[in-house]
Parts: C-alpha cells; sequence; structure tokens
C-alpha cells in the first residue's frame, strides 16, 4: 500500500514561454507541445503541462525526456511535487475559486 502514498505518487508540471513570432520558432513551440502530449503530459493552462508518475523514479525519466526535446529558443521549467502537494491546489476563475480538476487518471500496469 506504500507504493501509492501521497508523498510518493509525483506530478511534474512543465511551464514555458517559447517565442512564435517566425514560422519556424511557432513549429518548434508546437513541435514541444507535441512532445510533452506524446509523452503523457496533459495541457493545465496555455503554457503549463502536468504528469503524474508512479515516483520519483519515473518522474525523472520523464525529466531526461524533457531535457532530450527542449527547443533551442526560449524558456522552460519544471517542477516536481508529491500528489499530497499537488491536492493542495487552490485555483480561481476571476473571484470565484473553482474545484480543480486533475487531468485524467493514467493505468499503470507494472
Amino acid at each position: 500500500m506504500d507504493r501509492f502514498s501521497a508523498y510518493r505518487v509525483m506530478w511534474i508540471l512543465v511551464f514555458f514561454d517559447l517565442p512564435t513570432e517566425t514560422k519556424q520558432e511557432r513549429k518548434a513551440a508546437a513541435d514541444f507541445r507535441k512532445h510533452l502530449l506524446g509523452d503523457g503530459f496533459t495541457m493545465f493552462q496555455f503554457s503549463i503541462y502536468v504528469r503524474h508518475c508512479a515516483s520519483r523514479e519515473n518522474a525523472d525519466v520523464h525529466i531526461r525526456r524533457l531535457r532530450a526535446a527542449l527547443p533551442k529558443h526560449g524558456q522552460v521549467g519544471s517542477l516536481v511535487i508529491t500528489d499530497k502537494q499537488f491536492a493542495g491546489i487552490e485555483l480561481f476563475n476571476c473571484q470565484k475559486a473553482v474545484p480543480p480538476s486533475a487531468p485524467g487518471q493514467q493505468l499503470e500496469m507494472f
């Protein structure tokens, strides 16, 4: 049961600001977003993507993949937090609080 502890399960947040002034920059930004989606990330906000990971070791695998796919220009950041920390998120739509809707759960086979 320790395997599913809220302190062991991790979330990766990737946030980025990529240039999109030229056609080449727009393509690089789109390719980066497609890479994130292909690696199991879900769009949380326009420039923030999240991914659920079963452990810190699993999160490290996805961070290495992220580093390999970084575009030449722009800024990209990542943050790994526990499921317990992610559960404490507060979201607001203007002045109204809205309940967070976590991305779809991923099935872990092994």
